[in-house]
């Protein structure tokens, strides 16, 4: 039986799969680990690829998309684990992740679950890395955007719990599916993931049942970097419809008990969102299909790749193959050489925005978020270069090369 069984639901998103494991199997190195990886049917050609290139992993392929709650219950009602880790495909770990994680769970026996602090693609913390429970009250406060504006105020801002510091370990109500870490014994007490969501909202009601059981959940200041939206498209009109529905399962389900004048208005605050936010989807493809939005910061990206010398005539082959403007940054003795100003002083002064490279070859994944988060500007993007699968893999877009 292995120490810790670490479940991965892969849609579509090979090549961060890929880059998914290999900072898992890294991280792995030190923990009597098993890795599952669940396929929902997927036509990218996913389990083609990776199968072979990693053979230590038990694959499990659907024959249709089961949803994010039945693809893991699938896997979690065989394993024997000590620890289960939920992690989607669109993340990296560092590694000294699960080491840190599981040696902080062996020391409370009172924790139910436990996440960590993730990172955006521009190194800008990740807000549901740390929330509240959803009440009625708290979900309507953050419908209205007084979560957004009273960020610190202990009733609006809750939602986030954005009074938390960032760098404290500390007790939370709500963990996030995208790294979700809690104990065997915790799911064989309060159950598997609810299969009435398909996708979204499953974290929040299974760690609101975790709270019920009389367990606690805890934020880890641990870094990940998570690309945020990759596995699933959150600007398609699917992603809305799921989102806003998942939102009314939680509230049927654990608030049926509530008057209906207090659940009524926030239902119909529900529907008038997700309409809300797909007419402005619907404007915005309008005004690009017409012209009024502009792709001028598209068009000016530049990249910078983080390496060594021995990569500049591979920057020149990855600049004719791909068209992209790439700049060899050479990675410096010292950690202080590869700060981002150091970095970012190597753009030309047209750019208007630049995704910055890391050479996963080069550093370690601690390095790299150690790195990134000083950046936390919308102007950067953070990205990964593997000189073995010739990728180039960042929050927009995949570059490979032959």
């Amino acid at each position: 039986m292995s120490k810790i069984a670490i479940i991965i639901v892969n849609y579509n998103v090979k090549h961060y799969l890929r880059q998914c494991l290999q900072s898992v199997f890294r991280a792995a190195q030190h923990v009597d680990a098993e890795v599952w990886v669940v396929d929902n049917h997927s036509v990218d050609g996913s389990v083609a690829l990776l199968k072979p290139l990693f053979p230590q992993v038990q694959w499990v392929e659907c024959h249709h998309n089961l949803g994010f709650a039945r693809a893991n219950n699938l896997v979690m009602r065989q394993v024997e684990s000590e620890y289960i880790l939920l992690l989607n495909p669109d993340t990296i770990i560092g590694e000294n992740m699960l080491t840190t994680a599981i040696d902080f769970l062996d020391q409370h026996p009172d924790a139910g679950a436990v996440g960590v602090k993730m990172l955006n693609s521009n190194g800008s913390k990740a807000l549901e890395s740390r929330r509240g429970v959803p009440t009625p009250m708290t979900s309507f406060y953050k419908i209205l955007g007084l979560c957004k504006l009273f960020p610190k105020h202990p009733k609006f801002g809750h939602y986030y719990m954005s009074g938390m510091s960032w760098d404290e370990a500390a007790p939370i109500e709500i963990v996030s599916g995208a790294c979700f870490l809690t104990k065997k014994a915790v799911v064989d007490k309060v159950g598997l993931l609810d299969q009435a969501f398909f996708m979204y909202g499953e974290d929040i009601d299974w760690a609101y049942r975790m709270l019920n059981a009389g367990y606690t959940n805890y934020y880890l200041p641990t870094p990940i970097l998570h690309y945020k939206g990759e596995s699933t498209q959150k600007s398609s009109f699917s992603y809305v419809h799921v989102f806003y529905k998942a939102m009314l399962i939680f509230l049927r389900k654990h608030y049926r008990h509530l008057r209906f004048w207090i659940t009524v208005p926030i239902q119909i605050a529900i529907w008038c969102k997700a309409i809300l936010t797909l007419i402005k989807m619907k404007l915005r493809s309008m005004k690009k299909t017409l012209g009024f939005v502009s792709d001028k910061q598209v068009l000016d990206l530049e990249y910078i790749l983080v390496s060594n010398g021995e990569c500049r005539d591979m920057v020149k082959h990855i600049h004719r193959s791909t068209g992209i403007t790439l700049t060899l940054f050479e990675k410096g003795e010292n950690m202080e050489n590869n700060t981002p100003d150091a970095i970012l002083n190597t753009l030309h002064k047209n750019a208007m925005s630049v995704c910055v490279v890391y050479d996963t070859s080069l550093f370690t994944f601690d390095e790299i978020f150690k790195m990134i988060e000083p950046y936390n500007t919308a102007r950067v993007d953070i990205g990964t270069f593997n000189p073995q699968d010739k990728t180039i893999l960042t929050q927009s877009e995949t570059l490979t090369w032959t």
